[in-house]
């Protein structure tokens, strides 16, 4: 039999519509959709960040330089290059109002040429130069209006950044450069370079970074440039940034959620494929007579695999185009309001490579899960005319189950290689297929323990109908519990690693973190420092260190990328301190620390754990740029360094001889009382004016709204996921619906009242949902483990109320679903019912 016979038997079985199919096509657009629809969002906003890149940088490119203003030959090169340079330093510092109550700020100190590109808006609407000119006795400050909330201040107070008093001229509506928008400390504010000088915040020594906006020739090469800058600024500690990636760790935030939202649409997709699974067996169940007439009338294996292969694709495709278009066209149609909530530019369109994407996905989804029951289809026999026709089917052969072995392969490949993350994809793909296992063995497990504990029923009869109904031949119990199992998974997983990193953020971390770390102290300053805090009785302890920042540019003269890769550690500059006598509370893992006295060849004591994940060891030498000079030392001891405490902690510590000289400043942390915390920030603030104090629970609320907005974006997705289990649970109750009606009118003709049946019905759709829902529980704790444990590193405990929530809301679907399909067996008459039946 020829392809285009099986083609036309095809188009025949299709001329019923879709009817068997409803929720084939449902997971596959649902699936499709919620593909697509990140994939959208994602590629909007790197459309948005490359159109605007310039605009995000503050000009065409930038150059970085950490705690110190550019020489005159690296200030002479890039006024050769660029037709405007434009200086800007970014700081924090104290904003102080006049009754003196006080906040932490984000400052920008700029020259007349900023912004090189866009424009500030201000309220009121004045020019920006205008704004900063001041009254002509003070300079002017312009400052965001959550920075006026919290100094309750308004337009035409004044307020002191160190020693420097300004007036507020405007709020700040919108900065054009906003590369850095998501989490800060402070709110901004806008000062004139000038205005700064005196006030102590931008010493030699002091924490601030340097930004030179370069406003380029139009047919400027801008990988040319870059390489240039390399050459030219060699040995400066410089970061090169472009309009080309305007904003590259935003780019990078977006495609790590985006990656990580896909992988959740897959877990999704996985369930709609158990749906789609059971759709088509449920469909080809009631094929089998016409399958066995058409191998009676001559059509072999292959004719038949064709007919129903085609009849299969030709589904797909009507429910992979309507996937695509929901999935496209929903962020389209809510553009305006997606956009507002985005910290970012974006610009909504269709886009072919998140189509093309969620297309393939779903393709090979559609095949992993349809060939099986398709290859089975095929080996029913002419003899099932006579006999039953489940006992006809047959293993569909090795050969198919290689082929959905490599379609496996094949798409867990092509999610890592879109993904760009393999390790999670690996994960993500282990983890989706151990739920599957543990929840089909689950199922089975059901049936059997229902089969087992019937006959002690007796007198119990709704409860024995129930058991016999999940346990009896074709149940679909599996089939629920795996839907359902999946996508409660996935949710409960969700909810127990947001939960344990909020406690470990807004619980834990404030037990062992400081009150304050206060940076920008002076050497001369930290005697009264240290005086003020000694006296104070709701003090427990101080941290004190001397803090520069450095880029470690090679290891073993080499680039340090080439040995220790992406690791974070090379991403921007690291706190480097040094010391003679090893500080307290440190502990030495491996090699031996320098003499009090030695002043011989740089000597570096690591971080233990990242000199091991960058390939560093004992005796390697490390080259760090510190203040646009490189300084290469030698490791001689690794120490161990606890980041999670937010307490202090170096990724490199030096020896006293080869930095003292520097211009620095110091860092403390202090330990104090919450009652105290008022009175020692107003004390040493007053004090000192350029030491700048940040507030440790400040901080902690801030990364609490941040996890808020990561938890709701990975909740939608998970939601997704179960509002697809939803869908196939849905399938499997209306499949079984044919079976339940048979009983209801077998027990209606044998004296049960509707009443006992319907009891029956409820018990049984109940167990289903708590077996999936306890299932799901045990899956997903044990995921949010791993994760919390492995990956972020932080302690776990189940989070009770969130895990029963989602034993209930397993029962309480499941319940609902069968209670909607039980009303047609509950009304059917028993006379019609088993006459059909016949």
């Amino acid at each position: 039999m020829n392809i285009a016979l099986a083609a036309r038997f095809a188009a025949r079985e299709m001329r019923g519509g879709f009817h068997g199919f409803r929720i084939f096509l449902a997971c596959v657009i649902l699936g499709v959709a919620a593909i697509a629809a990140v994939g959208t969002v994602r590629e909007s906003i790197a459309r948005g960040l490359a159109a605007e890149g310039a605009q995000l940088l503050g000009g065409d490119a930038e150059i970085e330089l950490t705690y110190r203003f550019a020489t005159e030959a690296e200030r002479g090169w890039m006024d050769s290059v660029a037709t405007n340079v434009s200086e800007i330093a970014d700081f924090r510092s104290m904003a102080v109002a006049e009754d003196e109550s006080r906040s932490l700020t984000q400052v920008k100190a700029v020259d007349d040429l900023y912004p090189l590109v866009g424009q500030v808006t201000l309220d009121p609407d004045i020019p920006l130069s205008g704004a900063l000119a001041g009254d002509g006795t003070t300079p002017g400050i312009v400052i965001h209006p959550t920075l006026a909330d919290r100094l309750g201040i308004v337009t035409g107070d004044r307020l002191r950044l160190g020693e420097t008093a300004f007036i507020v001229t405007a709020l700040i509506v919108r900065e054009p450069d906003t590369r850095t928008a998501g989490f800060g400390l402070g709110p901004r504010s806008i000062v004139k370079r000038e205005a700064l000088e005196g006030s102590g915040l931008l010493a030699p020594g002091t924490l601030f970074s340097t930004h030179y906006r370069l406003d380029l020739p139009s047919d400027a090469d801008l990988t040319a440039l870059a390489s240039q800058a390399e050459t030219a600024l060699d040995g400066s500690g410089m970061r090169w940034s472009d309009a080309r990636n305007g904003a590259p760790g935003v780019a990078v935030f977006v495609d790590r959620l985006g990656a990580f939202l896909i992988l959740v649409g897959l877990s999704g997709l996985a369930v709609g494929g158990v749906g789609i699974s059971a759709a088509l067996r449920a469909y080809l169940a009631g094929k089998t007579k016409v399958i066995a007439v058409l191998r009676t009338l001559g059509a072999d294996q292959r004719a038949i695999f064709l007919t129903y292969l085609f009849q299969v694709s030709a589904l797909a495709i009507v429910g992979i185009a309507l996937g695509l278009v929901l999935g496209v066209g929903t962020p389209v149609v809510l553009a305006a309001l997606i956009e507002a909530r985005l910290p970012v530019p974006a610009i909504f369109a269709p886009y072919p490579k998140p189509m093309i994407e969620a297309a393939i996905y779903s393709v090979l989804t559609v095949l992993i899960f349809t060939l099986w029951p398709i290859a089975r289809a095929r080996n029913v026999r002419p003899a099932a005319l006579y006999r039953d026709g489940a006992q006809s089917l047959q293993h569909p052969g090795m050969f198919t189950v290689l082929t959905i072995s490599a379609l496996v392969g094949l798409l867990i490949w092509l999610a890592a290689w879109f993904s760009g993350n393999t390790a999670l994809t690996i994960w993500t793909a282990g983890g989706i297929a151990g739920a599957l296992g543990l929840l089909a063995l689950a199922g089975q497990g059901l049936r059997a323990i229902s089969r087992s504990i019937r006959p002690r029923t007796r007198g119990r009869v709704s409860l024995s109908w129930a058991l016999a109904a999940i346990s009896g031949p074709g149940s679909t119990a599996s089939a629920v519990v795996l839907s359902l199992g999946l996508g409660l998974s996935v949710l409960a997983a969700v909810g127990q690693i947001d939960r344990n990193l909020r406690d470990a953020i807004s619980r834990d971390l404030p037990t062992r973190a400081p009150s304050f770390f206060f940076v920008d102290i002076q050497r001369d300053q930290m005697p009264g420092f240290e005086a003020r805090l000694d006296g104070d009785e709701g003090v427990s302890r101080v941290d004190a260190a001397p803090m520069l920042r450095g880029i470690i540019t090679q290891i073993n003269g080499k680039p340090a990328s080439e040995t220790a890769g992406d690791h974070w550690v090379l991403e921007g500059d690291r706190g480097v301190s040094y010391a003679a006598a090893l500080p307290s509370r440190s502990t030495i893992t491996d090699g031996t620390w320098w003499a009090e006295d030695y002043t011989g060849t740089p000597q570096v004591s690591f971080a233990a754990e990242e000199a091991a994940e960058m390939g560093i060891k004992i005796g390697d030498s490390v080259t760090v740029n510190i203040l646009g000079r490189d300084l290469t030392a030698d490791v001689t001891s690794f120490r161990e360094v606890d980041f999670s405490s937010a307490g202090m902690g170096f990724i490199m510590i030096m020896n006293e001889a080869a930095l003292v000289s520097a211009p620095h400043s110091y860092i403390a942390t202090v330990y104090a009382e919450e009652a105290s915390e008022t009175p020692i920030l107003r004390d040493l603030t007053q004090q000192f004016p350029n030491i700048t104090a940040i507030a440790v629970r400040d901080a902690v609320n801030q990364v609490s709204d941040l996890l808020a907005g990561l938890a709701s974006a990975t909740a939608w997705g998970a939601a997704a996921t179960l509002l697809t289990g939803f869908l196939v649970l849905i399938g499997a109750a209306a499949a079984d619906q044919r079976a339940r009606s048979y009983e209801a009118a077998i027990l209606k003709t044998l004296g049960a009242s509707r009443a006992r049946i319907l009891w029956g019905l409820t018990l049984r759709a109940s167990l289903l949902g708590a077996a999936a829902g306890i299932v799901a529980l045990g899956a997903g704790v044990a995921g949010a483990w791993a994760v919390s444990t492995y990956i972020m590193e932080t302690s776990f405990a189940v989070d009770w109320p969130s895990a029963l929530g989602i034993v209930f809301g397993g029962a309480m679907i499941s319940l609902l679903a069968g209670l909607a399909f039980a009303i047609g067996p509950m009304s059917a008459r028993p006379a019609r019912v088993l006459r059909a039946s016949e």
